[in-house]
């Protein structure tokens, strides 16, 4: 599906609104002067407040990025579009829901 591409300037959240930074490990495309998101890049989750009864807390603090671009690649791997198909992640590896995406480019669309 297209989408506009990913990227680190990128405003996203996970879904119980703690702030999401994607940390890019080859930087090689830039989009609107930030580098664009791939498919094997990190998505680190901090300050998330969730909690599960009876109080144990269980914040996200990872995303798993599942699906990014199928046509558009940068250094062999597919880029990330909005919208993105991940999940947030706890500690333990507990799929809590996926990222919402708040603010991005809209200038650059991958398919």
């Amino acid at each position: 599906m297209p989408g506009p591409v990913l990227h680190t300037g990128a405003t996203v959240t996970c879904p119980h609104g703690a702030p999401l930074t994607v940390v890019t490990a080859s930087p090689r495309v830039t989009v609107s002067g930030a580098p664009a998101a791939v498919l094997t890049d990190q998505g680190l989750v901090a300050g998330c407040p969730f909690t599960v009864p009876p109080g144990k807390p269980q914040p996200c603090v990872s995303t798993k990025w599942l699906a990014g671009a199928a046509r558009v690649t940068s250094s062999g791997q597919p880029l990330l579009v909005n919208p993105v198909g991940a999940l947030c992640l706890s500690a333990d590896q507990i799929p809590a829901g996926p990222p919402i995406v708040c603010a991005t480019q809209t200038q650059v669309v991958a398919t």
